[in-house]
């Protein structure tokens, strides 16, 4: 599985979240961070697919997915255990832990694996 079929969904998300926070509480830390680490997911991803068109790895799309995952997990962690809520600090910490693990499980293993072309 390429990493950029979880992280263009992944951006989406976030991008979503940031709007529908501001739409619903008027928080502009929610469209700031949604958005922008949303934006910045969905940039890393696309540049991993263009990579995996060129049949090549994409080793900063990765690494810049990686870091983006760790910080929101780290700072939404930090958000859930002052606050307690589940939403959207509980989900956004836990989805950004599965895709810290799972990038970093694509790094460990080399990266999006590219078949060899068929002749």
């Amino acid at each position: 599985m390429h990493d950029f079929c979880f992280t263009i969904p992944y951006g989406l998300i976030l991008v979503a979240g940031g709007v529908i926070g501001y739409l619903k509480k008027g928080s502009t830390a929610s469209l700031g961070g949604g958005v922008g680490t949303g934006l910045v997911l969905i940039l890393a991803g696309y540049l991993s697919f263009k990579a995996s068109e060129k049949r090549k790895n994409s080793y900063f799309a990765l690494a810049l997915e990686t870091v983006t995952a760790a910080v929101l997990t780290w700072i939404m962690g930090q958000r859930y255990y002052q606050t307690s809520k589940i939403m959207p600090a509980g989900i956004v910490a836990g989805i950004s832990a599965l895709m810290t693990g799972f990038y970093l499980y694509k790094i460990a293993t080399g990266g999006n694996h590219i078949p060899a072309k068929a002749e």
